[in-house]
């Protein structure tokens, strides 16, 4: 067992071993990376000492030069500022080191009408703020290539015009969102003032075709190649297995299982709880296979923490995997299997195709999916080659 006392401490750190050790025992942190992170920052304390720092200066720019005198030193382990978050964060929490502030963006008429404009999109329109971002950066873009803020003097064939030239670079989904996005900002204008005339309706629409699109999906071979990409002998294994089981024989999306938990598994009833878009839950059976091996992982692979969700980091500080997480597992789960294209969702395609293929009807799919329309579930018809053959009619002439 580590003894926290073999590692000595000289400088403005000493008084905050103690409490820092006690931070990274609660955030479960094995002995020996803790040890590693209490002898990095007996070097950080150190190094103030002999600069004759005290802690109130350990600013961003005070840690960034230390992070060089290591590099320096020679040394081959945490070489970056990443490495001094777990101290940084306890130091700032307990109120002796300075909140990290964010760089002071210079006060231009575009700043400030990018200011203008995020809060708009955050008190009048309630956005995500995921959304907001989004939103913003297309306006900032907009604004540069426009060149100039002379609202007065923007014409519809100038708006028109910037539509068109960015569709011959862009996907049908992505110019979606730029005309969404273009059209938000056409709105504040007029709101503001700033325009005379809601250009907002002079946007073209982006032609999109409901259920034009074709469902991918893996094929069975493929599926398989998946699953054994999972080392099962390994934590991270077992986890990337679950997951995998998970999605590509249930469909959930990506968000669902990052937000599964232990007490949504009813191992009894043999069932799970999914709770999905607009808050929706729903109960699916759970399969053998899934069920084993997410008690594979439970048993031998997940961390012994007090956090609920079932998918967590396989390192210190325990935190549940984000949804950004769960799909990141899956892309390396099939690029392990040899499969370069596709994500989370391409296994949920997959499994309401491989449903199609043992002949479950549209709306027994859409009821596994959680969809809330059969409509939505119908692309997955142009995938049944059986049932399309009996609609097709037959070539002139008997010709193949």
């Amino acid at each position: 067992m580590f003894d926290p006392k073999t590692v000595q401490f000289r400088g403005p750190l000493v008084a905050h071993v103690e409490g820092f050790w006690s931070e990274l025992m609660r955030q479960e942190y094995t002995p020996l990376s803790g040890g590693n992170l209490l002898r990095l920052a007996a070097h950080l304390s150190r190094w103030l000492k002999d600069n004759r720092l005290p802690l109130r200066n350990l600013s961003v720019e005070r840690v960034a030069e230390f992070v060089k005198h290591r590099q320096d030193e020679g040394y081959t382990q945490f070489l970056t500022q990443h490495a001094l978050g777990p101290l940084l964060g306890y130091l700032r929490g307990i109120g002796v080191v300075p909140k990290a502030l964010l760089p002071r963006v210079p006060d231009t008429p575009v700043n400030r009408l990018l200011s203008e404009y995020e809060q708009y999109l955050a008190k009048e329109r309630a956005l995500e703020p995921s959304t907001i971002r989004l939103y913003v950066a297309f306006a900032n873009r907009f604004v540069a290539e426009r060149g100039n803020l002379d609202w007065r003097r923007l014409e519809a064939a100038e708006v028109i015009d910037f539509v068109v030239r960015d569709f011959r670079l862009m996907s049908v989904g992505h110019c979606q969102k730029t005309v969404t996005a273009l059209r938000s900002l056409l709105r504040f204008l007029l709101v503001r003032g700033s325009i005379k005339r809601n250009l907002s309706l002079s946007v073209p629409a982006v032609a999109r075709w409901r259920l034009a699109w074709l469902p991918k999906a893996l094929e069975s071979d493929q599926v398989d190649r998946l699953l054994e990409s999972c080392d099962s002998k390994s934590a991270i294994g077992r986890r990337d297995g679950a997951i995998v089981r998970l999605l590509v024989r249930l469909g959930l999306r990506a968000g669902e299982a990052a937000g599964l938990e232990l007490g949504d598994i009813d191992w009894r009833a043999g069932e799970i709880v999914v709770r999905g878009k607009g808050r929706r839950e729903g109960r699916l059976p759970l399969p053998d296979d899934v069920g084993r091996a997410l008690a594979g992982y439970l048993r031998h692979g997940r961390p012994r923490t007090s956090v609920r969700r079932v998918f967590l980091r396989s390192r210190a500080p325990y935190r549940a995997l984000s949804t950004k997480g769960i799909s990141a597992a899956v892309r390396n789960a099939l690029q392990r299997a040899g499969i370069s294209t596709g994500g989370a969702h391409l296994l949920r395609h997959t499994a309401a195709t491989e449903m199609l293929r043992c002949g479950a009807s549209l709306p027994e799919i859409g009821n596994v999916l959680r969809h809330r329309q059969i409509d939505t579930t119908a692309i997955y018809a142009k995938v049944d080659h059986g049932f399309l053959r009996m609609l097709a009619l037959p070539w002139p002439g008997g010709a193949a």
